[in-house]
């Protein structure tokens, strides 16, 4: 125990710099190599912090918290149905007719609100549908061949039902006292009398009642505006309108077959004391009706000429 020589163990002082140490030359060697590196590191910037120090959104997003961008969502593009008032510009009158015929079929309550909110059809509104119907109604008839034949007629059937139904639907619109205006009433009747001239005579009689039936249902609206007309206004429609001679014309032009319409004119202007527009161009009548309402208001011979000087 006594022939071992501790060897002293020296610690460095707290102040020594370990760079004059002797007694440790490798570590001497190994501290400063590793004290020189960290001061090369330290003095000069690696890469990545020369890169750091550019202006570059990089540093932006390193040194501020990153915010967070709300994108608004958009709505995907679908198809979808067009809007009514669009879907109404799209449809032809044809159309849009039929689809109110059909909504008014299932909802009939419907019927009447659109009666009521529709304006009233004019004149010259249903002239211009009666003449549609008519124009189908002579484009039906084939080429060739006589236009009053059975072969004709069977042609043209369904466009003339159509007609002849439209005519049966406008007039009674235009009568007393759905229509209060009787020279709205006149004009209409003096229109759809014209109609019913065009249609043809066909050869067979059956085929013909639908004309002779037509001007049956035209006498009568006649007879009732007459009758309606005279209660207004001291009947100032009938009797300086000239409808008297456009009736005169009319009846003439149809056989004869307008006889009660131009008796009831006859009876009104003379109960008003007035000669119809025929007596006053000198003519006394084609009927005995004529000649007879002239004996009952005392205007029989009154239209022949007057002999001045001797007998």
């Amino acid at each position: 125990m006594s022939g071992i020589v501790a060897t002293p163990v020296h610690f460095p002082h707290q102040h020594q710099d370990p760079r004059l140490s002797p007694s440790h030359p490798m570590s001497y060697n190994t501290i400063n190599s590793a004290g020189r590196k960290r001061k090369a590191e330290d003095e000069e910037p690696s890469a990545d912090d020369r890169m750091s120090t550019s202006p570059s959104p990089s540093l932006h997003q390193r040194s501020l918290p990153a915010q967070r961008v709300t994108k608004r969502l958009r709505p995907a593009t679908t198809g979808r149905p067009l809007p009514l008032p669009r879907l109404l510009e799209t449809l032809d009158k044809d159309s849009l007719r039929s689809i109110l015929q059909t909504i008014c079929q299932r909802h009939p309550g419907l019927g009447a609100e659109i009666e009521q909110t529709a304006p009233r059809p004019s004149v010259s509104s249903a002239l211009a549908v009666l003449k549609q119907y008519e124009s189908t109604f002579l484009a039906a008839f084939p080429f060739g061949g006589s236009p009053t034949s059975d072969y004709a007629y069977n042609r043209v059937r369904p466009a003339l039902t159509n007609l002849l139904e439209a005519l049966a639907d406008f007039t009674p619109h235009f009568l007393p006292p759905s229509e209060a205006q009787a020279s709205q009433s006149l004009s209409f009747l003096d229109s759809a009398t014209e109609l019913i001239h065009r249609l043809p005579d066909w050869s067979t009689f059956q085929h013909r009642l639908h004309k002779q039936n037509a001007y049956e249902e035209i006498s009568k609206a006649w007879t009732s505006v007459i009758q309606e007309a005279a209660k207004r206004a001291g009947g100032v429609h009938i009797q300086y309108g000239g409808w008297d001679q456009k009736l005169t014309k009319h009846n003439q032009q149809s056989g004869g077959k307008l006889h009660e319409a131009v008796d009831e004119m006859s009876k009104h202007l003379g109960w008003m004391g007035g000669q119809s527009t025929t007596q006053q161009h000198g003519g006394r009548g084609d009927d005995l009706s004529s000649v007879r309402q002239e004996l009952l208001s005392g205007t029989y011979g009154s239209n022949l000429p007057v002999r001045v000087g001797p007998w």
